[in-house]
């Protein structure tokens, strides 16, 4: 039975926050806009058009469990179409993430890491993601401002994706934790439920009624192993509150 935490980790997509549906073309006409050479004139359209391509053609690496940078990923588009954006890498990121995909804050999440914070649960991320860790934080504390979290963890900067479990492992060392003094909170069985629990740490299932753009609804089973599963952040304050004097 799930006992009282020292810390959660929270995933980021579709956990903390929910995005818009991806418009590639949206992210690229932005980017355009700093556009200082453009050898064959291409529009937003043509360039989305490659990179959606490209991203899916090499998306099989990323399902092996090995993440790539999105910054590299787009300097590989822009020297192949020969253009040049006059923007530094992490600048490049923010742009073309906040038109490419708008966020927000998953209902009531601030009022649970207010709770968090207020009792002395620890708080971190950990996140399957091409964007930098740079970009992430910043969206991070744009979105969620006046947020505790000791860490966060973007794939992207270490190689695995969740969920193997080194990346799991990463962030027990980061804390100073053992397994069984964390919950970690994700919305994917697949990558988040069960990744965690692979690595001895308590897995809580949040499956929010606001769809997800990057998944078919009714997909996800049931993990057959112990795990909480909630829809509301409020029901997480509900059982650490609990938990609290156990």
């Amino acid at each position: 039975m799930y006992k009282k935490t020292k810390m959660i980790i929270f995933d980021y997509g579709h956990t903390l926050v929910y995005e818009d549906k991806w418009d590639g073309e949206k992210g690229q006409k932005a980017l355009l806009e700093y556009c200082v050479y453009n050898k064959n004139n291409l529009t937003a359209k043509q360039i989305a058009d490659f990179s959606d391509n490209l991203f899916i053609t090499s998306n099989a690496g990323r399902k092996s469990g090995i993440e790539f940078q999105e910054h590299k990923f787009q300097k590989f588009i822009e020297e192949y179409l020969q253009i040049k954006i006059n923007l530094i890498p992490v600048e490049r990121e923010e742009i073309y993430w906040d038109n490419v995909s708008p966020a927000h804050a998953m209902p009531n999440i601030k009022e649970t890491l207010d709770y968090l914070y207020e009792n002395n649960i620890r708080t971190a991320v950990i996140s399957n993601i091409a964007f930098s860790g740079e970009a992430l934080k910043n969206r991070i504390n744009k979105i969620l401002p006046g947020n505790k979290f000791e860490f966060i963890i973007a794939s992207s900067e270490y190689v695995f994706r969740k969920p193997n479990k080194l990346i799991f492992e990463l962030a027990l060392n980061k804390a100073n934790l053992d397994a069984g003094d964390v919950w970690y909170c994700g919305d994917s069985v697949e990558f988040d439920v069960e990744g965690a629990n692979n690595a001895g740490i308590f897995p809580v299932w949040y499956e929010s009624e606001i769809e997800c753009p990057y998944r078919e609804s009714g997909s996800q089973k049931t993990p057959d192993f112990e795990h909480l599963h909630i829809h509301d952040w409020r029901e997480l304050i509900k059982i650490a509150e609990y938990y609290k004097n156990v």
